[in-house]
């Protein structure tokens, strides 16, 4: 495992703990202890489980780069989540076209967050020789990924509705993680088989 991989671990670890302190926050959990364990043990976490990762990986390379896939999609739903959150909160927005549309700017965002890091850590593609290939590549596998996000997420919170008693804030955060889930799966193998295969 390399310095820069422990580096980037570390602060996956820490931003991904204060964005989730945010999401606590928000949903209206009051949980002070928690609040600053967060910041110590989420590090730690990832850290942990990168090194797992590698050591599996020096046997099924795939391993490593999922794990770093999945440090980084943690991030980049948090900050998915965190974005959203932030504009319901501006706005006193929930549902309906507007929190599809919120869902989308959150998504946006995330995405460039999600290339970055998927290029030079994750899958190590360091090349510039074809960057106009790969970038569509990239926005092709993550448009679809879009329409899966949001879909699902606006499904989740506008047909189906909330669910088991819980509030509408709660309940835009359920569908924004289950839509998270379905999206990172189609996105990990489109990265992984078409825009940054080597």
């Amino acid at each position: 495992m390399r310095k820069v991989d422990i580096i980037l671990a570390l602060i996956t670890g820490e931003i991904t703990a204060w964005f989730f302190w945010g999401l606590l926050k928000n949903i209206g959990l009051d949980l002070k202890l928690v609040y600053w364990v967060l910041p110590i043990v989420f590090p730690i976490l990832a850290i942990a489980a990168l090194w797992i990762a590698y050591l599996i990986g020096k046997k099924f390379l795939f391993v490593f780069q999922i794990a770093k896939f999945l440090l980084i999609g943690v991030l980049a739903t948090l900050l998915d989540l965190g974005v959203l959150n932030i504009l319901m909160w501006i706005s006193g927005i929930a549902a309906g076209l507007g929190y599809t549309v919120f869902k989308s700017i959150s998504f946006i965002v995330a995405t460039i967050g999600k290339y970055f890091g998927n290029k030079f850590w994750a899958f190590k593609k360091m090349e510039k020789a074809g960057m106009r290939k790969e970038f569509s590549q990239f926005f092709l596998v993550t448009l679809i990924g879009f329409g899966l996000n949001v879909g699902i997420a606006s499904l989740v919170v506008n047909v189906i509705g909330s669910q088991f008693g819980l509030s509408a804030t709660i309940w835009a955060n359920v569908g924004g993680i289950i839509a998270a889930f379905a999206a990172a799966t189609w996105n990990f193998i489109g990265y992984k088989f078409i825009v940054f295969k080597k």
